[in-house]
């Protein structure tokens, strides 16, 4: 953080640009109140670095036409490490440099503000007019902690109804009275600015007319009093509500821990985010792709970062490929600590590594930590002078293909797109921060999250997923993911904060992705993402149900395919999941012998025997029933309406039939209230003949589709039987439901 963020008690320090114009004029007004009704209105702060903050405050200036004189820009700084301890003397003495100059214009008044954390939040015309309503000659703000001698306390007037003591970060008066504030006695640079105010308003208060702005009629600092504002929605405004003292401020100053605070405020006003307007900030200083051809596009490190086993994986992989950025323009780092995903990896490499400018691999024997690796991506990026670096962990599906130009649009230091676990409130960012530095929710957490607010948001954390400028990362001491107990993530976004760097969270358009739970993920199987029906159902859906499945779902039954009586034909499973059972099927490799006798079953006797493999045999059974449940009940209430079905399967079982082991089956009834026989393989290039026949009605469906499911009653008019399989080996899911 620069060092002149402080307690503000603690923090303090100021920014601004002297344009040319003013510096020709050599004094440093408010355009808009220059003659105006109540008069000259000179707006000076200290800062020595344009950090996100200061920007932040110029740009707040600027939206109510003021202007800002800026003192020890692009000096050393000289008050003291004041984030830690008493310090700032040295604005003090610049300011006392500066005012020699306006000292006998008795109607000029005169504003000193910090900077880094403050913002204005009206123009100059109504400041001037509360500050005159005081009929003060110098106005202090107030705060609720006295820093840094706690034992004036007793000191101090005593307040019936406000902040009782005073803060040096905002204060105003006629100039006279203010150089002569400045000049009241001699401060070193290392001195504390406000306790030398302090002495200042004990001493003087009476003679001088020194007052504090107790009730926060113009001043609110926030250390101490977040409670006591929020944002007030008028129409396309968003303003300031002091709802203890009812007051609306005109300046907000974020000092000593309300940093966290100040930013969150700050995503609203001024004006920056209303109800009827939306993300009004989310339209300014955007960064524009048109016009520039692929060789002026940006360099790009992606930076993947695999730390465990996880679903989906393949997924994650395409979806990398299919990010819509120039390849050419890509720079790929790959941190695999995941020995599970080796080969998969090295094959990634091999087949699309070519497409990249270029690839590089940290592999598992290389044993880094995860600070470690992401140490390692940064490093990377600098060397390849890249001018963006976009961090991805292995849990984030990026399902959106423009996510990364978007983000780019954005034109912001750090800036995150929103990704969750679906239909959960865990995402990628956190809203607050309580006192140790840990998560703590934002009165507007579920709102973003669930996008009922859509904007660009202010936050102090965010992971999984997000954009950081190059020039960040070059900028002074490079960023860094290391601290011993403490989370990377962690890490790094206090090294933000501390820099004064801005985190931002996007969440202005429908979907970027979402994050996989990657908890409870079985790797003991061929096709382990089969068994993720329960822990990421979306992105199990995605895969292994078929693409038209819901739309038939929401089909009446009239409009169902009935290839014959009572016996109803529907998509199901995808192409992808039949073909994962059957190798799931075929790995574990102990088919039933095909005879009555069958010790898998109570009584140990098949009445109708078929060479088969249960469900439960793989440790597949409960998953199928919960597919049952979910997607082949609702279909059976439809086209089956009266019945409403608990789902229930004793019997889930693959068959395969080949003419040299079965070929066919013989006729029969189902233990079953209803059956589904979903077909697994494909007809007239996996097997010839099969099909099954419902003899009562003299009707054979014969080639259904891979994926595809037969649904009909089971034990009593349903009569059936398995035609002859005449080459090839098929495949058949069956489920004998409600038995």
């Amino acid at each position: 953080m620069p060092k002149m963020a402080r307690k503000c008690h603690v923090a303090r320090a100021s920014v601004v640009i002297f344009t040319a114009f003013l510096a020709l004029l050599n004094i440093a007004t408010s355009k808009s109140d220059r003659g105006g009704e109540f008069g000259d209105l000179l707006v000076v702060t200290v800062a020595t670095d344009e950090t996100d903050g200061y920007k932040r405050y110029m740009e707040s200036a600027e939206q109510f036409g003021i202007t800002v004189k800026v003192l020890g820009m692009n000096e050393e700084w000289q008050g003291g490490d004041i984030a830690t301890s008493p310090g700032g003397g040295w604005k003090v003495n610049l300011l006392r440099e500066e005012l020699v100059k306006y000292k006998d214009q008795e109607d000029l008044v005169i504003l000193f503000t910090d900077s880094y954390d403050v913002v204005f939040l009206s123009d100059a015309d109504e400041i001037l007019k509360k500050f005159k309503t005081f009929k003060s000659n110098l106005l202090f703000s107030a705060e609720n902690y006295l820093w840094p001698d706690k034992s004036l306390a007793t000191a101090y007037p005593p307040v019936s109804s406000g902040y009782p003591y005073l803060c040096s970060g905002l204060y105003m008066g006629y100039a006279p009275y203010m150089y002569r504030a400045v000049t009241y006695q001699p401060i070193e640079d290392l001195g504390d600015d406000q306790l030398f105010f302090t002495h200042l308003f004990l001493n003087e208060r009476e003679t001088w007319k020194i007052m504090l702005d107790n009730q926060a009629r113009i001043f609110q600092n926030l250390n101490g009093a977040k409670d006591d504002v929020k944002p007030r929605f008028e129409g396309r405004n968003s303003l300031l509500h002091n709802t203890k003292y009812n007051t609306v401020p005109s300046l907000l100053h974020g000092n000593g821990w309300a940093k966290v605070a100040l930013n969150h405020l700050t995503n609203y006003v001024p004006n920056q985010w209303t109800w009827d307007a939306g993300c009004i900030r989310c339209m300014s200083n955007k960064f524009s792709f048109n016009g520039l051809t692929v060789e002026d596009y940006p360099v790009v490190m992606v930076a993947v970062f695999v730390s465990v086993p996880t679903p989906f994986f393949d997924e994650f992989l395409q979806h990398i490929v299919e990010i819509n950025y120039p390849k050419s323009r890509i720079d790929l780092f790959i941190h695999n600590r995941a020995m599970f995903h080796y080969r998969r990896i090295e094959k990634f490499r091999e087949d699309i590594g070519p497409l990249f400018n270029s690839v590089k691999i940290i592999r598992p024997a290389e044993q880094l930590s995860d600070a470690e690796g992401r140490n390692r991506g940064l490093d990377h990026c600098i060397a390849l002078e890249c001018q963006y670096y976009f961090s991805v962990d292995a849990d984030v599906q990026l399902t959106n293909p423009q996510v990364l130009m978007i983000l780019m649009e954005m034109n912001r230091p750090v800036v995150a797109p929103l990704v969750s676990k679906p239909g959960k409130l865990w995402s990628n960012f956190w809203g607050d921060l309580n006192s140790n530095g840990y998560y703590a929710r934002s009165s507007d957490y579920v709102d973003i999250v669930r996008r009922e607010k859509k904007g660009l948001w202010n936050v102090p954390y965010i992971a999984n997923v997000y954009l950081v400028k190059g020039e960040v990362i070059r900028r002074g001491e490079r960023p860094n993911f290391e601290e011993e107990g403490m989370d990377s993530d962690m890490v790094i976004c206090a090294d933000f904060r501390n820099k004064g760097v801005f985190m931002y969270l996007l969440n202005l358009h429908d979907d970027y992705g979402h994050i996989v739970t990657t908890e409870n993920y079985e790797t003991t199987h061929l096709h382990n993402d089969m068994w993720e029906i329960w822990n990421n159902k979306e992105d199990w859906e995605a895969k292994y149900i078929a693409p038209d499945y819901f739309s038939f779902r929401q089909r009446d039954a009239a409009n169902f395919t009935m290839p014959c009586t009572d016996v109803y034909s529907f998509p199901v499973l995808s192409k992808t999941y039949a073909r994962h059972l059957i190798e799931e099927m075929e790995h574990y490799g102990k088919w039933s012998s095909g005879k009555n006798e069958d010790e898998r079953l109570n009584g140990g006797y098949e009445n109708v025997p078929t060479r088969d493999i249960h469900m439960n045999q793989v440790g597949y059974e409960q998953h199928w029933l919960y597919f049952l449940r979910e997607y082949i009940a609702p279909i059976c209430e439809k086209v089956y309406p009266g019945y409403y079905s608990k789902a229930y399967a004793i019997m889930n079982f693959v068959v395969r039939y080949r003419p040299d082991e079965q070929a066919s089956l013989r006729p029969h009834h189902d233990s079953s209230t209803y059956t589904i026989n979903v077909a697994l393989n494909e007809h007239g290039k996996d097997y010839l003949g099969g099909g099954a026949r419902f003899i009562r009605y003299n009707c054979s469906v014969i080639g259904l589709p891979v994926g595809h499911t037969l649904m009909h009653p089971g034990r009593l008019t349903h009569y059936h039987e398995g035609l002859l399989t005449t080459n090839g080996t098929r495949y058949i899911m069956v489920s004998f439901i409600d038995p």
